[in-house]
């Protein structure tokens, strides 16, 4: 148990640290679950956003004041983010603030890659005056105590720090690898080499000194050096230079849901319990905005077999081995097997749904079949129509 002294010192550190969420990409594997919404604000688990774990990992950690980077369709997740209070981040010494691109006297500030944006929105990071910057990723599961990776930071005196988590061998050519030596210092940065010398993935989670940081960012950009993003361009930048940069091994769950297959497995594994993120873990929740809605409504004519229903549905069906999201009605004689329905849906009567993810919003039609298999897992987009006639609501 931590002392008093203990306590002061650990808030007095993590709040010399500011979190940067770079939560504008697309999600382009994503298909149609991000044409009107950026990948970090897909919902996940039924009750959650992808984005929402990243916060939630912040607010455990003691980071207050975070900065989220937004670009592509930002409406949806700017409005979930809302000031922060779903996360604690409303408060005096605390906040959640939305960056966007902007305009100013010399032209237009879109974000080119994840460094660029970062030095797109210096004043607001100088105007935090912090000690260190948490550089993350708004499109992971998983949970991560950034205190622990700062005091790692801090012992090694390094300059950078990277999260890396070790990866089958087999797919190690897929990441980022990050080669260090005994003391876990790297000492080579290979992008997705074809013959991997160890299996230590980039978790794509950093944590720089700030000033050293600005610096290499405005010298480089002043004298037009390639510095757009951290994985090209800074961190083989920082080794060259030989900075301190260390690895921070992380062992816990951690899940890039970037493909339809990926973001499919990982709600599975999800409703399995076998993914080791334990949700009723008091001393580390996941946090979320969750709209108000009525309690489910399971009718006598409804069968639900290892599922998650949660508030707001209506089920006249049969349910087996799913999540029904927020306010998802599905009417008598429907059966949804292996699937993720995500909020708003409508589905009919006697409706077949396996395998597959059903976007936002959607509805599907009376007698309607979607099915996927072993291979692929179908997919329903955000407010798309299957079978319903266009007068149909």
């Amino acid at each position: 148990m931590l002392t008093s002294k203990e306590e002061i010192e650990e808030t007095e550190m993590s709040t010399k640290m500011l979190g940067l969420i770079l939560a504008g990409g697309k999600g382009t594997r994503l298909g149609k679950l991000t044409n009107n919404q950026a990948k970090p604000a897909v919902p996940f688990g039924g009750c959650y956003r992808i984005i929402d774990f990243t916060l939630s990992n912040c607010a455990n950690s003691g980071v207050k004041n975070i900065g989220i980077i937004t670009q592509y369709q930002p409406l949806l997740l700017n409005k979930h983010i809302g000031n922060g209070a779903s996360w604690g981040l409303d408060g005096l010494d605390s906040s959640a603030t939305i960056l966007q691109p902007y305009t100013d006297n010399a032209g237009s500030k879109w974000f080119k890659g994840t460094a660029h944006a970062i030095y797109q929105n210096i004043d607001y990071i100088d105007s935090q005056d912090p000690e260190y910057v948490l550089i993350l990723s708004g499109d992971h599961i998983y949970k991560m105590d950034y205190e622990d990776m700062l005091e790692e930071h801090i012992k090694n005196n390094a300059s950078l720090t990277v999260a890396v988590i070790d990866v089958p061998w087999e797919e190690a050519s897929r990441f980022g690898i990050m080669n260090s030596d005994i003391s876990g210092r790297i000492t080579e940065f290979e992008e997705k080499p074809a013959k991997p010398k160890s299996n230590h993935a980039s978790m794509g989670i950093y944590i720089f000194n700030w000033k050293r940081l600005r610096d290499v960012l405005t010298t480089a950009f002043t004298t037009n050096d390639d510095m757009i993003d951290f994985g090209k361009n800074v961190i083989p930048y920082y080794l060259k230079s030989d900075e301190r940069v260390f690895s921070y091994q992380f062992s816990g769950y951690w899940k890039d849901v970037g493909t339809i297959d990926s973001l499919w497995a990982a709600n599975m594994e999800f409703l399995d319990g076998s993914d080791g993120l334990n949700l009723h873990d008091r001393s580390w929740r996941i946090y979320s905005k969750n709209p108000i809605a009525p309690p489910q409504v399971i009718t006598e004519n409804a069968q639900v077999l290892n599922s998650m229903i949660v508030d707001g549905c209506y089920v006249d069906g049969v349910i087996e081995h799913s999540i029904l999201s927020t306010n998802v009605d599905v009417q008598r004689n429907s059966r949804i097997v292996d699937s993720v329905i995500m909020p708003g849906v409508k589905i009919g009567k006697n409706v077949v749904i396996k395998r597959a993810i059903i976007g936002e919003n959607a509805q599907i039609g009376d007698g309607a079949v979607i099915e996927g298999n072993e291979d692929k897992i179908e997919v329903v987009g955000n407010s798309e129509r299957i079978g319903v006639l266009p007068n149909e609501n």
